[in-house]
């Protein structure tokens, strides 16, 4: 491989703009044959004709135009973005025999040394269109082709497609990317434009960005354009002429009812993207949080060649909880399948003042805006850790309206500015906050790096912090200020910080606990922390012990939030989270800030994926699993144990840790609206989840979300005759006695009580530890 082609594989840097440069003659390579046109050629339910000027017409089965596709767009690293205007179409034939139209392009611009070919051939429902580019200078990967949409059709909506695996290994399912989707709609039928890699943030106007590869020296496209009423996933098995796909949707948003006494509706449709006829099950089950069938059913489906078939099946709602849904469709040794989740949260109204929010914006606003913004109301979002004006989610106005408090984190102090450059950063900085009307402010991000450390504490209070608090001071805006958000409790930033003065310019101590696979209730001492990334450097309750016990030596009466606290559920690893994990360590995280005061609390984050790739699959990237919900907007476990947690402790005050004979039992008092309230759980099976990892290989096979792994219960019996328990999904259920004993079971999941008043050690009978069932 020569030199030179290796320069052209390797450069893939460089975004596109808008296409427009003005129309000019050209020649076509040299060799290329000339043929007349208009050239048409079809299959079931498409066609697809070549104008004289290598325009390509996608029209449906009935002849009724859809879509155009007229220019390419490339880009080399000489010439720059270079544009087809128009083209020689020819009839040729493929290898395997079938009919298909070439397009010769021409180039904007005499002798530009860059050629373009279209390549178009049709299947059942769908175009396949390759457009080759060759250049004497290497290109840039990211090529942009031009589209519109004929007749009455609908906007162009854009979605992430994903695939569902079985894991090889015993693990849960996962998913990864499959593909970007362009879907348009008209009265009868839909378009979907399939791109293996296509950044919508790079499509402009009527130019769709594609990512090509280099085959040798020719830089190569594919796309694929399906017709039909069908769903994303569905038309992406069609473009890839994937032998069964399948798509599974609600119309509730998020997949969420309100309490019990729904049918909760699941769409399911099946498509044979093979080009033979065959019969394929259909199958489905819904199970619930502790493993029970709630539904399930099959049937056979008759599909031609492209066929698709739609069903609806149907799920029992529960007054609060959750039910893991699978749709399956198989034929022969083929099988393609999804998930999602349904859940139902019992309505609630909350009182102004709550202590816990959202960190960063809630950026992905799906279904809609206002769903969202209801979304976050019903499960008690105080408040958003960064919302100004400009920024993606909610506007902070519209925040406050709402009645949840807005924030902001912003600024990245660049150390080692002049005291000039850093008194005009701050200026602009306290503008965005005074215009967002921002109630705290968090001056940058983890800047506390190399953790543990201590460096770099001077710098960023001489060229960030003390600038914008002298700022604050200099226009009279009250607004409470946070340093940076530490990543882990950095004791040693922490003391050079308050070494060096910061202390005496911050309102709120402001720190992101992290977690590994420990449980929260994990509290080793300073001197025991292991640094790395899989140390126990990042443990939750050591940290916040750590941190309030310097406020309490520092004074000053500073508040203490965690502006990041989080459960990531990256699948199969085994430091992080399992869906049942992250739902207890939800609960306990938030009952624990409260039992250590903390005045703030701002879960990371809502959903799952990046802002940069929304709704992209990554499941070997722990950054794309911290949401409360999954990557289609279902709810995690998780989701209710946190509208759980708001609510159980709204207006909550801690009273003391519980202090049982058996020392493994553990629990922490509040005394609450509803009366005394007691959560308790065990630690007989130790603080390490997944603890029987291999420690030099990062794989662990997560159980289902279902599947209890606590491996020992507790038998806890009570004086008494009458106990309310609450899980940690909000599932409540009464626990009646006998001859005036009540027996209640614990094991490392946090449970709520009722009922057993403020000293519950001295109600107990009786506590004997046994293996679990199974």
């Amino acid at each position: 491989m020569s030199e030179h082609h290796l320069s052209r594989r390797t450069f893939v840097g460089g975004s596109l703009a808008a296409a427009g440069a003005a129309a000019a003659a050209g020649l076509l390579p040299a060799g290329v044959a000339h043929a007349a046109g208009p050239f048409t050629i079809g299959a079931d339910g498409i066609s697809v004709t070549a104008g004289t000027d290598g325009a390509i017409v996608v029209s449906d089965g009935a002849g009724v135009q859809r879509l155009r596709l007229a220019h390419f767009l490339v880009k080399d690293t000489v010439l720059g973005q270079q544009r087809t205007f128009g083209g020689t179409p020819s009839a040729i034939t493929l290898p395997d025999g079938r009919p298909a139209i070439r397009v010769d392009y021409r180039m904007g611009s005499t002798g530009v040394g860059i050629a373009v070919r279209g390549t178009f051939d049709v299947s059942a429902r769908r175009l396949h269109a390759r457009w080759e580019a060759t250049s004497g200078n290497p290109m840039y990967l990211n090529s942009q082709f031009h589209r519109v949409a004929l007749g009455q059709a609908g906007p162009e909506t854009t979605r992430a497609l994903t695939r569902w695996n079985r894991d090889s290994g015993g693990g849960v399912p996962y998913e990864t990317n499959d593909g970007v989707i362009y879907a348009r709609g008209w009265a009868d039928t839909g378009g979907f434009i399939r791109i293996a890699d296509s950044n919508p943030a790079w499509t402009v106007g009527d130019w769709v960005h594609v990512a090509g590869t280099y085959q040798g020296d020719v830089l190569v496209h594919d796309v694929d354009v399906v017709i039909g009423d069908l769903r994303p996933a569905a038309a992406n098995a069609l473009a890839q002429q994937r032998p069964l796909g399948v798509d599974i949707w609600t119309d509730q948003p998020f997949n969420l009812w309100d309490g019990a006494g729904h049918a909760m509706a699941v769409h399911a449709q099946a498509v044979n993207g093979g080009t033979t006829a065959r019969d394929v099950e259909l199958s489905w089950w819904g199970r619930d949080f502790d493993g029970v069938v709630v539904a399930s059913g099959a049937e056979t489906l008759a599909l031609g060649a492209g066929g698709v078939a739609q069903r609806t099946v149907e799920f029992p709602s529960a007054e609060q909880g959750i039910v893991f849904v699978e749709v399956r469709v198989a034929a022969g040794g083929d099988e393609a399948f999804a998930r999602t989740t349904l859940a139902s949260l019992r309505p609630y109204t909350y009182q102004p003042g709550g202590r816990f929010g959202i960190a960063n914006y809630p950026w992905l606003l799906q279904p809609s805006k206002a769903d969202v913004a209801a979304l976050m109301q019903r499960i008690g979002v105080a408040s958003v850790r960064i919302a100004y004006n400009g920024a993606p989610g909610i506007a902070p106005a519209e925040l406050e309206q709402l009645g949840i408090m807005p924030n902001i984190q912003h600024g990245d102090v660049v150390f080692g500015a002049t005291p000039e450059q850093a008194k005009a950063w701050a200026a602009e900085l306290v503008d965005v906050v005074v215009d967002a009307g921002a109630h705290y402010f968090e001056v940058d991000n983890e800047r506390n790096q190399p953790w543990m450390s201590g460096q770099f504490t001077e710098e960023y209070i001489r060229d960030g912090l003390r600038p914008v608090v002298e700022r604050l001071a200099e226009i009279g805006h009250d607004v409470k200020v946070m340093n940076n958000g530490l990543g882990g409790m950095d004791v040693n930033w922490l003391d050079n910080f308050h070494a060096n003065g910061g202390w005496d310019l911050i309102d709120v101590f402001a720190f992101h606990p992290g977690r590994g696979n420990f449980t929260p209730d994990y509290a080793p001492r300073p001197d025991e922390w292991e640094q790395g990334s899989n140390g126990s450097y990042w443990n939750f309750l050591g940290g916040l012990r750590e941190a309030r016990r310097r406020l309490d030596e520092y004074g000053g009466d500073k508040e203490l939030w965690l502006t990041e606290a989080y459960s990531c559920t990256r699948p199969n690893h085994w430091w992080n989270d399992t869906m049942r994990q992250s739902a207890e360590n939800v609960l306990l995280t938030l009952a624990l800030a409260l039992s250590e005061g903390v005045d703030g609390v701002n879960w990371y984050q809502l959903h799952d994926s990046i802002i940069h790739q929304p709704q992209k699959a990554n499941p070997t990237n722990t950054e794309y699993h911290f949401g409360l919900m999954n990557r289609d907007t279902s709810a995690k476990p998780s989701l209710l144990a946190y509208a759980t947690a708001t609510r159980i402790l709204e207006g909550a005050e801690f009273v003391r840790w519980l202090e049982f004979d058996d020392g493994d039992v553990k629990g922490l008092q509040f005394d609450t609206p509803s009366g005394p309230m007691s959560i308790l759980w065990t630690r007989t099976d130790g603080y390490f989840l997944n603890a029987s990892h291999d420690e030099d290989v990062a794989y662990y096979p997560h159980p289902e979300a279902w599947e209890d792994d606590w491996p020992t219960k507790t038998d806890v019996a009570f004086l008494g005759a009458r106990l309310t328990e609450v899980d940690v999904l909000g599932r409540e259920r009464t626990v009646t006695g006998s001859r005036g004993v009540i027996g209640v079971v614990l094991d490392g999941t946090p449970r709520v009580y009722y009922g057993l008043g403020d000293q519950p050690e001295r109600r107990v009978s009786s506590i004997t530890h046994r293996p679990a069932e199974g």
